[in-house]
């Protein structure tokens, strides 16, 4: 190893270098644009990845959510165009005949005015029950989310969106334990939450109410909104939600075939054509960055044969006066890593510096499209690392290439 550190090595690189600066600065560009390019594809994938998971983390990924609509087919003497209504009966039916449920949670949701003093603001109310915070889960600020308790004794509780907060109180307030107003009805705020990236309450907010204080007050009786359901591990989400159809369908004597009587949303179908675009673009990113290494690589390996041509004369020159093959090499192939080193390097910081600019610009904010666009520290050192190694192994060529000269074929060049 000492060759690395002797000063005559490194002189006859500078040499090298200096006298070819052009097409050596050529070279370094090329191989510094594939790790650049590695870099910053690799970010903006991490960046869209973190966006993803801020706008669905807070939701259980093996969710459905199921409604009623109206035929579009007659069946048993119904005329087509019957207006379907989800049944709290409906519930016992689901739990006992499904397989793979984990939960199946009812919801209702309005609009209305809701009041503190001489503020208001209309925003959306959901009838809810404690189970929604374990399928959708809540970053409490203050107090609790509702609980069992409030739906047995039918409480007049509310939980509020941090929006709200804002718009119904003063700031440092503290709210748990005041009464706002719902439609001139008051409820007692037990609970508050920061919003998330994926709004569920219109513009303004959502505030949380228990869902048989929801059925008492709107008078909704037996009936359901929606239903939000959610799988056990292991079970396919995609056939809960036909079973379910299906079930409710028998329950409510509709057509087998109609497919418009309830509708649905799958949330973990949409998450699962996310996350397989998100592989593929990781995929594709490697495949683009790394060929454009090889690419970089390539073109040093290149430059590097027309270099030993050049000094054809000068080595023969050393190989007369008795400079071994592998000391004539080894200069090659350090040259080579020399150069892919360097590349390598300025490329990381460029891409480094690109991926702060994206964040600054691009990932700040409720609309920010990158969060957080980041590369982890082991893919750099691996990416550096293959690169080096790719170096190492292209330089190989034009070091044999030098010592397969002749030292008195190489003396007569001219």
């Amino acid at each position: 190893m000492k060759f690395i550190f002797d000063l005559d090595t490194w002189q006859e690189i500078y040499s090298s270098i200096r006298k070819n600066k052009i097409r050596t600065a050529i070279t370094i560009i090329g191989v510094m644009w594939g790790i650049f390019l590695l870099v910053v594809l690799l970010g903006a994938a991490k960046g869209v990845e973190n966006n993803f998971n801020k706008i669905f983390g807070s939701f259980a990924t093996n969710s459905v959510f199921i409604w009623a609509q109206s035929t579009s087919e007659p069946f048993k003497g119904f005329q087509e165009g019957r207006r379907l209504t989800l049944k709290m009966t409906d519930l016992a039916s689901i739990n006992s005949e499904i397989k793979g449920l984990e939960f199946v949670v009812p919801r209702h949701q309005t609009q209305a005015v809701a009041t503190n003093n001489f503020k208001s603001g209309t925003f959306g109310i959901y009838g809810d029950y404690p189970e929604l915070d374990k399928i959708q889960k809540k970053d409490m600020v203050w107090g609790r989310f509702i609980n069992h308790n409030d739906i047995l004794e039918n409480k007049k509780v509310c939980v509020i969106e941090e929006e709200i907060y804002k718009q119904l109180f003063d700031k440092e307030e503290y709210p748990i334990g005041q009464y706002i107003k719902i439609n001139s009805i008051n409820y007692k705020l037990v609970g508050m939450y920061k919003e998330g990236a994926l709004r569920t309450g219109g513009p303004q907010g959502s505030i949380h109410i228990p869902f048989t204080t929801f059925q008492q007050v709107y008078n909704r009786g037996n009936s359901i909104g929606w239903l939000t359901i959610t799988g056990k591990s292991g079970f396919d989400i995609s056939q809960i939600e036909t079973d379910v159809k299906l079930l409710l369908k028998n329950l409510h004597q509709v057509n087998p075939e109609d497919n418009r009587a309830f509708g649905s949303f799958n949330l973990g179908k949409e998450i699962a054509k996310v996350t397989g675009f998100l592989t593929g673009m990781q995929f594709l990113t490697w495949f683009v960055g790394i060929a454009t290494l090889i690419a970089g690589v390539f073109a040093i390996g290149n430059i590097l044969l027309i270099t030993v041509k050049e000094r054809t004369k000068e080595i023969g020159i050393r190989r007369a006066l008795g400079a071994k093959p592998w000391e004539i090499k080894r200069q090659i192939i350090l040259e080579s890593v020399f150069l892919t080193g360097v590349a390598g390097a300025l490329g990381i910081i460029a891409g480094g510096l690109v991926l702060m600019i994206i964040d600054a610009t691009m990932g700040k904010g409720d609309n920010a499209t990158l969060s957080n666009p980041t590369v982890n520290v082991e893919v750099i050192l691996i990416a550096f690392a293959t690169l080096m190694i790719l170096g190492t192994l292209i330089g190989l060529i034009p070091a044999q290439r030098a010592v397969s000269i002749k030292p008195i074929e190489a003396l007569r060049e001219e």
